[in-house]
């Protein structure tokens, strides 16, 4: 793991770190869990409910080849060796967009909801892409979801939505909002 930032709203302190692939292979059940919890309280995060745990934890899986090449960056939220929280960040792969990524797979535990914690893996993902040089960050959530909140007050901006984007964890259809933010490059 190569950092960590401490969200300080919990007791003990919960901490963010950036992990390898090895180290996402390693916390790959804890982050199927949190996956799980999350469609089971119907976030649109990609999964349709019931979410075997298995099949979430190879999911996980998958993504290592990804965060080992440069190709995606994870970090987890942990909470002592329980994983509170998740962050994606996925540069893009084109040489046109070499200055943008988007972000992915931001969850939270339902019962660490409303105390900052997406705020303070938002801030992280945000830090990290100005010090790889990006300066545009894209994500897109349901429509109408708390994410929404989330996102306008960490400084996000709306630039529309698309009806029946895709299906919420129980299989209905529904519109999903993009977002953007502009950031600046460390330097």
């Amino acid at each position: 793991m190569t950092e960590a930032t401490h969200f300080a709203a919990s007791t003990p302190p919960i901490e963010i770190v950036s992990v390898s692939g090895p180290e996402l292979i390693t916390y790959a059940d804890e982050l199927a869990a949190l996956l799980v919890e999350t469609v089971d309280s119907g976030a649109s995060v990609g999964f349709l409910a019931p979410l075997d745990r298995g099949a979430a934890a190879d999911w996980w899986r998958g993504r290592a080849a990804a965060v080992d090449a440069g190709d995606q960056r994870v970090w987890i939220a942990r909470d002592g060796e329980r994983v509170a929280g998740t962050i994606g960040l996925k540069p893009a792969p084109l040489p046109n967009a070499r200055h943008r990524a988007e972000i992915s797979k931001v969850m939270v535990r339902p019962s660490m909801r409303g105390q900052g914690l997406g705020r303070s893996l938002l801030a992280v993902a945000e830090r990290a892409a100005a010090e790889a040089g990006l300066t545009l960050l894209v994500l897109d959530t349901e429509t109408g979801s708390s994410a929404e909140r989330l996102y306008r007050a960490a400084g996000w901006t709306e630039c529309g939505s698309i009806p029946d984007y895709a299906c919420d964890p129980a299989g209905t259809l529904k519109p999903t909002t993009f977002y953007y933010k502009a950031i600046r490059a460390a330097g």
